[in-house]
């Protein structure tokens, strides 16, 4: 296991600080609330004292109170849902220097999102609780796997803490480290597809299986053991991007994706680092968004800085500019 350097995550607004947990915010248990307001705009439906304003590029709809703060957004083809709350600030000082600040919690809604889907039950029920929500979302499970994070348990499993990329395979940057391998435990797919758990890769994350885990796994988003088309998350990084579920946000035009302005947090982002053996993709992680130096900064587990990280182990991680990665960078999708 890596050092332990404690991932700080501050619940900035409501003056949290000094605290060493990795996840701060559930502590207090006010409501989450809006950060800032605008009128609401011209047009725009209101049901159910939320007004509703459709938007383009990507097709959503954005949900706002009555004195036009938006409250959330929703993403046709997509379950992903951006709540505003709290604001929190992301540290990982062992690898970068920089921090993320940011609004947004990431949520999964329990139906895929479609035009007009606010006028149905499952939507109205689930939002006021959503909103109010201070459990971990998305973006707090990804950084339970950062360098130093605390071990936590569930049913006797190891379900977060400190992660390792996984041992090396003779195959190259073919992922071999699963979720169910981080939990030590072996799991059975659709279809009939059973995976044993490599006692060698226990506590490893490789970057397909660090998405797995905390969208999956811990998330509840369906998983599939292949690397096919079907309702879940397929295996590897490249089927996650050509097959897998979810709403395309930037198209895979093989080259360098240099247009950021689709992307929100929890974006799933696709890389191709071994260009030599082709244009096919070859690593994922998820979009944190902007960092105190005005970048577009992505989550992934890596083999250079020994399980996920968002800092500049082994190359910057950052979507924009003339690193590794922004070079590698190709295509993004929302769950």
């Amino acid at each position: 296991m890596r050092k332990s350097v404690r991932i700080g995550v501050l619940a900035a607004v409501i003056g949290v600080s000094g605290t060493a947990a990795v996840y701060v915010a559930t502590q207090d248990q006010q409501g989450i609330t809006a950060i800032s307001a605008s009128a609401a705009p011209s047009g725009a439906a209101v049901t159910g004292g939320y007004t509703y304003e459709r938007l383009e590029n990507p097709p959503r709809t954005v949900v706002r109170d009555a004195a036009g703060a938006q409250l959330a957004s929703f993403t046709d083809g997509a379950r992903t849902a951006m709540l505003t709350g709290r604001s929190r600030t992301f540290t990982e000082p062992k690898f970068t220097k920089v921090s993320i600040t940011s609004t947004a919690w990431i949520r999964l809604a329990p139906q895929t999102w479609h035009a007009g889907a606010e006028k149905e039950k499952w939507f109205t029920d689930w939002l006021p609780k959503a909103i109010g929500d201070t459990d971990p979302d998305v973006l707090a499970i990804a950084l339970q796997y950062t360098d130093g994070a605390a071990d936590q348990t569930a049913k006797k499993l190891r379900i977060a803490g400190d992660a390792n990329f996984g041992p090396d395979s003779a195959e190259g940057r073919l992922e071999k480290s699963d979720f169910y391998d981080y939990l030590g435990v072996g799991w059975d797919f659709p279809g009939g597809v059973h995976e044993a758990a490599e006692p060698a890769r226990a506590r490893s994350l490789d970057c397909s299986g660090f998405v797995r885990m905390v969208y999956g796994y811990r998330s509840g988003y369906p998983l599939l053991g292949t690397n096919t088309k079907g309702p879940g998350l397929p295996r590897r990084a490249w089927a996650l991007s050509e097959l897998g579920p979810g709403a395309e946000v930037i198209h895979d035009e093989k080259k360098q994706a240099t247009d950021y302005s689709t992307l929100q947090p929890g974006d799933l982002l696709f890389f191709n680092l071994e260009p030599q053996l082709g244009t096919q993709v070859s690593h994922t992680g998820i979009y944190l968004g902007i960092d105190s130096d005005g970048h577009h900064r992505v989550l992934s587990s890596r083999k250079v800085a020994n399980g996920p990280t968002f800092g500049d182990a082994g190359g910057v991680s950052l979507i924009d500019g003339s690193g590794t990665y922004a070079k590698a960078f190709r295509a993004a999708k929302r769950l």
